[in-house]
């Protein structure tokens, strides 16, 4: 595990660098999320504003606050559509994207929250066979 951490989107235009000690690592099951990543659930690290280093591809990172919602945002590449970090609306924590991440955090998930809310299918795959690539 390291205090600098690369990353980024699928494509490669956006690339940074996180630097020192994320505070929070929360899987998020809310509906919200779940519309977010196409998933059950966000993997989301929560680190210091100023603990990023942008490399490249800023140009291409769109921000979508959503109006009704307090704390709520998404910002992803518009040219992979891949999350990628941003500042929180109270400006308090940079959110980082676990899947952004190129390496080994110096953190784990610390909480499941918005546990309520988690797919009805989302128990059923935790069981479901495994395979180390698609199954024939």
């Amino acid at each position: 595990m390291t205090d600098k951490i690369s990353g980024s989107c699928l494509c490669g235009k956006v690339r940074s660098t996180v630097t020192g000690e994320f505070q929070r690592f929360y899987q998020c099951y809310c509906d919200r999320c779940q519309k977010k990543t196409g998933s059950a659930f966000a993997s989301l690290m929560f680190t210091a504003p100023d603990n990023i280093e942008w490399h490249s591809g800023q140009e291409y990172i769109k921000r979508f606050d959503l109006p009704n919602a307090v704390r709520f945002s998404n910002c992803f590449c518009t040219e992979c559509g891949s999350q990628v970090p941003y500042l929180s609306r109270d400006g308090a924590f940079l959110v980082v994207p676990a899947g952004y991440m190129e390496g080994e955090p110096n953190i784990r998930p610390s909480a499941n929250i918005f546990w309520d809310e988690r797919p009805c299918w989302f128990d059923e795959g935790k069981i479901a066979p495994t395979f180390k690539t698609y199954p024939e």
